[in-house]
């Protein structure tokens, strides 16, 4: 079953984690994913695991070129004619990880502009993390939206600024301090993840949501989690706990969910 009405914005976290990541957004005229991080097979099978066909997706928008946000893009493009957009540096950056892709299909998506997709209207914007330009998504379908944030060393007041009070959000969830710390990661990789162009912690996750959430702010999923330096029921507890603490009213005003490496989130409307 799908919790879903005929004209609204409906998405899926097909998969979020430091293993892959790809999300979907339908509206009634437009099917795009966000990111392909995956085997094409693993999202096809996400995909029908929601009721969903790859092959009736129009667009795919890639965030940056790290092989976790791009993994499959160029085997979606090419098996489904999917046309695909990302900004120029991304595009160079990526070249060598998604092989030949038709040129009609390769679109440029800059930093900081809005593009029609239909009856979509995407806004682009900037992040603080260590790839060649890093951008994600606001994604506005008759007044609803959707934000997708998922690797950013922190948020600063204009990306804030983008992405206020939207319907739903995917943030960054992606290790807890203390496990990074006390892991069996190199000191130079613990260093990049804390560091202004690494990952948001489950505390800088909840302090951004904090900052952004509004009145129209119904779902907030958490995502991108580390498997060695996160565990799912801790970053739950510490974003809803530090919300509490800010006298938010978390699963009344607005439900706070989990995502998976492997399983799709269900298709929800926003």
């Amino acid at each position: 079953m799908t919790d879903i009405q005929h004209d609204d914005l409906k998405i899926s976290v097909l998969a979020s984690g430091s293993t892959g990541n790809v999300a979907y957004v339908e509206t009634p005229k437009r099917k795009i994913l966000v990111d392909a991080g995956l085997s094409g097979k693993k999202i096809a099978k996400l995909m029908k695991s929601i009721g969903r066909d790859l092959a009736e997706v129009d667009d795919l928008l890639v965030t940056h070129e790290h092989s976790d946000h791009c993994r499959g893009v160029g085997v979606l493009a090419r098996r489904y004619h999917l046309n695909v957009y990302a900004n120029q540096k991304t595009w160079q950056a990526m070249a060598t990880k998604v092989g030949k892709i038709p040129v009609d299909q390769c679109n440029i998506f800059e930093m900081g502009v809005t593009k029609s997709f239909g009856d979509l209207d995407v806004e682009s914007f900037g992040v603080s993390h260590d790839a060649a330009a890093a951008q994600f998504y606001r994604l506005n379908h008759h007044g609803r939206s959707f934000v997708i944030l998922t690797d950013t060393g922190y948020v600063s007041e204009k990306v804030e600024g983008t992405i206020k009070d939207a319907n739903g959000y995917l943030i960054e969830c992606n290790h807890d301090p203390e496990m990074l710390q006390m892991g069996t990661y190199p000191w130079s990789l613990k260093q990049r993840i804390l560091s202004d162009t690494g990952h948001l912690s489950n505390e800088d996750g909840a302090d951004a949501m904090i900052d952004v959430l509004g009145n129209h702010t119904q779902r907030i999923y958490l995502g991108h989690l580390s498997q060695d330096n996160n565990v799912k029921e801790l970053a739950h507890l510490t974003v809803a706990s530090i919300m509490k603490e800010h006298d938010l009213a978390v699963n009344h005003d607005f439900k706070i969910l989990d995502t998976d490496p492997d399983r799709a989130t269900k298709l929800t409307s926003i």
